[in-house]
């Protein structure tokens, strides 16, 4: 596997059976170090010819579930484990990793929001295109793991995006059931500049995650991003055995992400009172928050309402909050 226009560049042996552990270099000139790069981890594992998957992690960087999964799965899984060839990135962006940051601190790249990228632009462009560009290519899987960062919190649920007949890919679906998580959320479209469709453009198939945050991992968690991953693996025929620690997956619950009128924001600034809980069942009109105001104490708080219906499959987790800051987001019962 050649690198072509990315300034980008492996330390490792992406072709080489076995298993490689080092870095892609990512060039840094600064004051400091004139000639420096950025470690980006990598771990590739190879053996024989099989299903290729490309697993990233801290494609926002205080997203930590996803990362620590990553990490165990490249500490654990042996070549003669596999089929195929697996790629380990559990730091994507990883500037934004090194930081705890959603955005990396270099250049406020939201790498989630790259896409495709530019070889010759900023770290977190360069980044985007080289996996768009350079690795999915070469893989017939992206597993794209998020959670909720330091900013908001999920119930645990994988994540698929329909085809563009409205229909979604059987092995997707495969792949979404193996994993096993509480939810699935069918997502209709991405934006372009999102992994979703960097996937997409070169016909790679994509399953995302969405677990917990908060800026913190649980063992629940951890239990559901990390089985899923070994489950979903297993169904893509790319590892041979599951341990025996592994327990069987739950069906998943199909909601659907219908846009705008799923999302509630923050209308003042002030202290957010979440009004209902992650789980309920709500309908547009119901009441979502109540929005304080310390500095004036007699002032009323403002309320803020819910325009669609479904389940609050999402909440924010700071009560400091600033107009504009999304409180709430839901999903639906998805028909299909």
């Amino acid at each position: 596997m050649q690198f072509g226009r990315s300034k980008i560049t492996p330390d490792i042996d992406l072709t080489a059976q076995g298993k490689e552990i080092g870095c892609l270099r990512i060039p840094h000139s600064v004051h400091r170090s004139a000639y420096g790069w950025l470690p980006m981890p990598a771990v590739s594992i190879r053996h024989g010819d099989g299903p290729r998957v490309l697993i990233t992690a801290g494609n926002h960087g205080d997203e930590y579930e996803g990362q620590i999964a990553v990490s165990r799965l490249a500490r654990e899984l042996q070549h003669d484990e596999i089929h195929g060839h697996l790629l380990l990135l559990p730091m994507s962006n990883f500037p934004a990793a090194k930081a705890g940051r959603r955005t990396s601190l270099i250049d406020e790249g939201n790498l989630n929001r790259s896409f495709p990228g530019d070889p010759e632009g900023t770290p977190t462009s360069m980044i985007a295109h080289m996996i768009e560009e350079e690795l999915l290519p070469h893989f017939d899987l992206l597993i794209d793991l998020h959670s909720g960062g330091s900013s908001l919190y999920y119930l645990h649920a994988t994540q698929v995006l329909l085809q563009p007949d409205g229909r979604i890919n059987p092995v997707e679906k495969i792949l979404a059931n193996a994993y096993g998580a509480p939810f699935n959320h069918v997502m209709r479209e991405e934006g372009s500049n999102h992994s979703a469709e960097a996937a997409r453009r070169q016909g790679a198939l994509l399953l995302c995650s969405e677990f917990g945050g908060a800026g913190t991992v649980t063992p629940e968690t951890l239990r559901i991003c990390e089985h899923g991953l070994r489950r979903a693996l297993h169904a893509f025929n790319l590892i041979e055995h599951l341990p025996d620690y592994i327990d069987a997956p739950t069906s998943p619950r199909y909601l659907e992400i219908k846009g705008q009128a799923h999302y509630v924001y923050a209308p003042e600034d002030g202290l957010y009172e979440p009004l209902v809980t992650l789980g309920d069942e709500v309908s547009a009109g119901d009441v979502a928050a109540a929005i304080h105001f310390p500095e004036s104490p007699a002032q009323e708080p403002v309320l803020t309402y819910f325009t669609g219906e479904g389940v609050v499959v999402c909440k924010r987790i700071p009560t400091q909050c600033q107009r504009g800051d999304c409180l709430f987001h839901l999903a639906s019962e998805w028909p299909g």
